[in-house]
């Protein structure tokens, strides 16, 4: 980078203020897009009586129906990478009171999608006017849609992996038949004149391994208190990817001070958010009575706890129940978090408790879940899988 470039750079890092100490040092002349993005900046960053979004400090006082909001959203859009949009639109959110914006069809729909945003909105949603309720639910299916390419064809490739490894059977099914397996073991009976493969030999899945007795029952116990409000909705779009698989029995299950199982709504990521009440307190131990009676076959049982473990009511009784599922043959994990990046706040001291147990308990990147499931099912190592993976997280 040039020295007029780095002037350049650190005159809209520092703002319009420092605009006389850099002309004074040689120059810091902006270019016409550079210029439109320090007005962008300045109308969050440097709101002074004549900056902001209104006019003579009115600042975002001059409500939402401002359309110099509209502009600056789309000047941001245009002008920055959709990473720093999300963190300038956050920024804005917080500083200059444009929670408004949540309200406005028009505005919103101009808003780039976020996780953090889409957050905020899920613990709003009582207040959002019937007249905005489409857009916001047109902006919560954008950021379904873009976690569900990021995470879909992974979680059913881990989970086939995992649950269709099963025993063949000398009883011919055409139900039951393993094409890939009648395939690769008979490429050799090849025929170039029939261009096909003429199998000598059938393959049949054992068709008692697909019995109700058999299938997995994989539990999501989601804590929907304010501060899951991001692992909440990657919970919410795993759990629908689940849900959909007919080789798992999966239920769904959200509890704050109370527990509401939302298994029902599985079968739209969207109508399955809007279930969720982010806010309220912490009752663990509820949850962990509740899901309970979803466990038929232990040893066929997966339980996922999602929470920062901040327990507000029994913390004995909630550490001797996770002891006794482990114990009867469960497959426990405690995910702290299930994010995308930073370091998540959780209750170390109920973590290290939980840990001491053998349940591995740690802050999950929603990308490396299709791992812990195939492992999970596969009955591997998980507290193994923990430590390889806060190995990697360490580099």
């Amino acid at each position: 980078m040039d020295e007029k470039k780095h002037i350049q750079r650190w005159r809209l890092i520092l703002g319009q203020e420092s605009q006389d100490r850099f002309q004074q040092m040689g120059g810091a002349t902006l270019t016409q897009e550079q210029d439109l993005m320090d007005q962008a900046l300045a109308a969050i960053y440097n709101r002074t009586e004549s900056g902001g979004f209104g006019t003579s400090g009115g600042g975002a006082g001059r409500g939402p129906s401002n359309p110099q909001i509209s502009k600056w959203l789309g000047d941001v859009r245009s002008l920055f990478d959709k990473e720093l949009v999300t963190v300038i639109q956050g920024d804005a959110m917080n500083r200059c009171g444009l929670k408004q914006l949540l309200f406005e069809p028009e505005l919103l729909e101009q808003v780039e999608p976020d996780i953090n945003l889409a957050s905020t909105i899920l613990m709003l949603k009582e207040q959002i006017p019937k007249r905005s309720k489409e857009s916001v639910r047109a902006f919560i299916q954008k950021i379904v849609e873009e976690i569900n390419k990021l995470l879909e064809q992974d979680i059913r490739r881990a989970v086939t992996a995992a649950v269709n490894h099963r025993k063949h059977s000398p009883i011919p099914s055409a139900a039951a038949l393993d094409y890939k397996s009648t395939i690769s073991r008979n490429l050799k009976h090849y025929s170039p004149e029939l261009h096909t493969i003429v199998p000598e030999h059938f393959y049949f899945f054992d068709r008692t391994s697909t019995t109700a007795a058999n299938k997995w029952t994989v539990i999501l116990d989601i804590d929907q208190s304010g501060s899951m409000g991001e692992s909440v909705i990657y919970s919410s779009i795993v759990s629908c990817i689940l849900a959909s698989m007919s080789s798992l029995t999966t239920r769904i299950v959200a509890f704050d001070t109370n527990v509401v199982d939302l298994t029902e709504k599985s079968d739209d990521p969207v109508d399955l958010l809007f279930g969720f009440q982010l806010g309220g307190g912490t009752d663990i131990d509820k949850s962990l009575v509740y899901c309970q009676q979803f466990i038929e076959n232990p040893s066929k049982t997966l339980f996922f706890l999602i929470s920062d473990l901040e327990e507000n009511s029994n913390r004995a009784a909630m550490l001797r129940r996770l002891g006794e599922m482990k114990e009867s043959g469960v497959t426990v994990v405690s995910l702290l978090a299930m994010a995308d990046g930073g370091r998540p706040y959780y209750d170390e001291q109920m973590a290290q408790k939980v840990a001491a147990m053998g349940i591995p308990c740690f802050a999950c990147n929603p990308q490396m879940l299709p791992q812990l499931l195939e492992r999970a099912l596969k009955g591997q190592d998980l507290q193994q899988f923990q430590k390889e993976f806060e190995k990697r997280k360490s580099r």
